[in-house]
């Protein structure tokens, strides 16, 4: 289904990111696995998945705070004239708190890796793909960025944020051939559902109608994977929620 293309996936050293990394790699992906710091361990995880699918991974490292890391990394990777076919923007971290009881500066920074850091990457690469006319661009936004609700000043608006920007970069791009999709996963089974904040979440879950249970990080790496591919070139601009019916 990817055989021959080349995706860059941000956060790709963990949770849904390296979920989407090994779907990637299976399908036949070329693959430039993005993670803040060098980690010899995903490395040698990445050797392994490299050898058993003979696909190629290379990595890049920049901090999303960094504007200037940013960019030296993306250029560095654009001038090696190789095409990223596939942009998938997967980083990102998990706030949550009330308003008044949130700090603005915890608020910004929250904005500053979900948001700003996706323009910035997003802005360099989409720039790229126009040079060959095609591309396809998925952005992980969350059910929290579409079901806004207290406790979610910070990271439910930062995702919001993600929708409304694909859905105008949707617009922009399509006479590009370029396309820009968003998946709103609902609580994923990740090391950061694991965390305080997302405790609320997975104490409503086991009470729910539906499933009763969080989202598989697969099951959101099997639609990324299908929206880099071909088979779904008529799909852009769109908003596709992975939550079992449930709100959380």
């Amino acid at each position: 289904m990817l055989k021959g293309k080349t995706a860059l996936i941000t956060g790709a050293n963990r949770g849904i990111g390296f979920s989407i990394l090994k779907k990637f790699a299976i399908e036949g992906s070329n693959i430039i696995a993005h993670s803040r710091k060098q980690n010899d361990i995903f490395a040698d995880e990445c050797n392994k998945i490299s050898e058993k699918y003979n696909i190629h991974i290379s990595h890049v490292h920049f901090d999303l705070l960094d504007t200037v890391e940013i960019k030296k990394e993306i250029l560095s990777i654009i001038k090696t004239k190789k095409p990223i076919d596939i942009l998938v923007n997967s980083a990102g971290i998990i706030h949550g708190g009330l308003f008044h009881m949130s700090t603005i500066k915890s608020i910004r920074e929250v904005f500053d890796v979900n948001f700003f850091g996706l323009l910035e990457v997003t802005q360099l690469v989409s720039k790229y793909m126009l040079r060959n006319k095609k591309g396809s661009i998925i952005n992980i936004s969350s059910v929290a960025g579409i079901d806004l609700s207290a406790g979610n000043c910070g990271y439910g608006t930062s995702k919001a944020a993600i929708i409304a920007f694909s859905k105008t970069l949707a617009d922009e791009l399509s006479i590009h051939g370029i396309r820009v999709n968003v998946i709103a996963p609902s609580l994923t089974d990740t090391d950061m559902s694991k965390t305080i904040e997302a405790k609320k979440e997975r104490d409503m879950l086991s009470n729910n109608e539906g499933f009763k249970r969080m989202a598989r990080p697969e099951e959101i790496s099997e639609l990324v994977a299908f929206l880099g591919s071909d088979n779904s070139s008529f799909i852009n601009g769109e908003i596709i929620r992975v939550d079992g019916g449930n709100k959380f």
